[in-house]
């Protein structure tokens, strides 16, 4: 199978080189991702300066691409630039924090998922909720198996997967669970600091939320549960289409 590998952090973070290693052993991998951390941009692109591409070798052999773009730009570029044929699946990931709930509208992890989506593609992001223990190599060995179960199952056109896992080791995970976007976890919190010449600054203050709500994302988390939630590219809200009728004017 042909994967497109990509993240947010960087092609030198250990989450992405976890997952080069992981599906490179059984696959043909691709990996083009940003020169840098690229952070909570979520699915934005690059318009008003150039974005350079340079050819990177990797840890163990091959090569890869190193992007000066966000995620979403890495998978535009490598799907019309870079790839001789389009991959049978893009991974994004594995990013060290959880993308649950609402922080995927700013996830740069997820962005890049929803864009190998919007192109027909098979799409999965794949994150780590910090905390105890990161185990990036049991998630990169659970991706590597997913993979080929996607392939072989496949998913709803204009959708993709997001995943997470709880902050201890795979095999102490109590499995998985399909789950929804939590809607209660809008972070508020910013964290006030006095500069040198008394100026006030700001830092964002992201925590994780418990979820009482049983079927969510952040729920699974907290229960020592790997979250699978399908996430659809069409935000067109159906129900609300036939109620707007009165607004219509002309």
């Amino acid at each position: 199978m042909r994967i497109l590998l990509t993240n947010d952090d960087g092609y030198n973070a250990p989450g992405i080189q976890a997952l080069y290693k992981a599906l490179g052993s059984r696959h043909e991998v691709m990996l083009a991702a940003p020169d840098r951390e690229k952070s909570a941009v979520g699915h934005g692109i690059t318009l008003n300066e150039p974005i350079r591409i340079d050819k990177i070798n990797l840890d163990g052999g091959g090569y890869g691409y190193a992007i000066a773009g966000t995620p979403a730009d890495c998978v535009k570029l490598a799907l019309f630039e870079l790839c001789t044929s389009p991959p049978d699946l893009v991974v994004s990931g594995i990013n060290p924090g959880s993308n649950t709930g609402i922080n995927l509208n700013y996830s740069g992890t997820v962005g890049a998922a929803r864009e190998g989506a919007l192109n027909g593609l098979l799409s999965i992001a794949v994150s780590i909720k910090r905390g105890k223990i990161t185990d990036l190599h049991g998630m990169a060995g659970f991706i590597t198996t997913l993979a080929d179960r996607i392939r072989d199952h496949g998913l709803p056109h204009g959708t993709f997967l997001n995943i997470n896992a709880p902050d201890n080791s795979l095999d102490k995970v109590h499995g998985v669970k399909i789950t929804r976007q939590s809607s209660n976890n809008l972070s508020k919190q910013f964290e006030k600091r006095i500069d040198p010449k008394n100026r006030s600054y700001y830092w964002y203050g992201s925590i994780d939320h418990e979820d009482s709500e049983p079927d969510t994302d952040v729920s699974a988390l907290s229960q020592n549960y790997i979250s699978m939630t399908p996430v659809q590219c069409d935000i067109t809200n159906y129900k609300a289409m036939a109620k707007l009728h009165p607004l219509l004017i002309f």
